[in-house]
């Protein structure tokens, strides 16, 4: 990181010195007119801005608090202790970024001289830009997506680990260079300098989402595989996800870190575990239990039907039913 960078984010603020001074708490009132703390962008962005930065707050705890905007944390130096939703410790260190989205509850451990942050205030229709730069679907593009159209998500953040990856460290430095002193024209500057950011991003950074074997992770495996229970003949990963507001892609990748299969076939498996159980228990013919379990294409059902049972339904029912057949 350039000298003059480290020296504009060493340098003591007014409000910095303050806190030294008097050893009281941060004022609410410089980030917010409300009664509740959401931090206001309007106190922190120039007009005609989309984008803008700030030098993160040092010496004493910044209290839970909320955004009308979506928070970008970058560490230049030093490391960082958030507390998500009142719960959730992360330790961010040099190099890491951390988005927030407008839904989460945020406090910080105090920061002490040495560790310098950039804390970025982002408007929504900032990210129309850089996201369709972007066309590879992953963990970071569904988390901004939900974000951006204020989505009520358990993913309140991401965490990037991206320290000593060279192309990310040159994009953060360019687009701190250009918004410490920028003009309100720059924002499309850096809407593509943020783009190539993303793309690095998912290109070489570990994207650590809440997908650990926590709570909320088998909270959330146990409601999708509820639905695919009750829902096996035409439910889909959209509407389950939907449903428990998260974004399809993740939702996939807890199904494939925990079951070893995906929504998909998950949802395959449970109609053929339901067209042998009618089999077994029924006199219905194989073509109307088709249509019972969604499948419209009857050589393909018959297909899966052998992978899964090593014979044809007509053999099936004939060793598992005492009931006759209406074939």
């Amino acid at each position: 990181m350039r000298k003059q960078i480290l020296d504009y984010l060493q340098e003591i603020t007014e409000e910095e010195q303050e806190l030294i001074e008097t050893g009281q708490a941060i004022r609410k009132e410089l980030y917010t007119s409300e009664d509740a703390f959401i931090i206001e962008s309007e106190k922190l962005l120039q007009e005609g801005k989309l984008i803008d930065i700030r030098r993160h707050t040092r010496f004493a705890p910044f209290p839970p608090h909320r955004h009308d905007y979506i928070e970008m944390i970058y560490v230049v130096q030093g490391s960082l202790t958030h507390i998500v939703n009142g719960e959730e410790t992360i330790v961010q260190n040099a190099g890491d970024l951390l988005f927030l989205n407008q839904h989460a509850t945020h406090e910080i451990k105090p920061a002490g001289k040495d560790d310098l942050a950039v804390n970025f205030i982002i408007l929504p229709e900032f990210f129309s830009r850089p996201l369709s730069m972007t066309q590879r679907q992953d963990l970071l593009r569904d988390f901004l997506i939900s974000s951006v159209v204020e989505k009520s998500t358990s993913a309140a953040y991401l965490h990037i680990r991206a320290g000593g990856v060279l192309p990310v460290e040159n994009l953060m430095e360019n687009m701190l260079f250009t918004l410490m002193d920028a003009p309100a024209s720059t924002n499309t500057v850096i809407q593509e300098t943020m783009g190539l950011l993303f793309i690095n991003l998912s290109m070489y950074c570990d994207l650590v989402g809440r997908e650990r074997d926590d709570k909320s992770s088998r909270h959330l495996l146990f409601q999708v595989l509820k639905y695919i229970e009750s829902h096996y003949k035409d439910g889909t990963l959209t509407e389950v996800a939907d449903e428990n507001g998260y974004p399809p892609y993740f939702v996939s990748r807890i199904l494939k870190k925990h079951t070893g299969s995906n929504f998909k076939e998950l949802l395959q498996t449970r109609k053929l575990q339901q067209a042998a159980y009618l089999l077994e228990n029924s006199t219905l013919a194989v073509d109307f239990i088709l249509e019972e379990i969604g499948y419209e294409n009857s050589s393909y059902f018959y297909r899966k039907f052998k992978e899964q049972y090593h014979c044809s339904p007509s053999a099936y029912r004939q060793a598992h039913s005492h009931l006759g057949s209406n074939e």
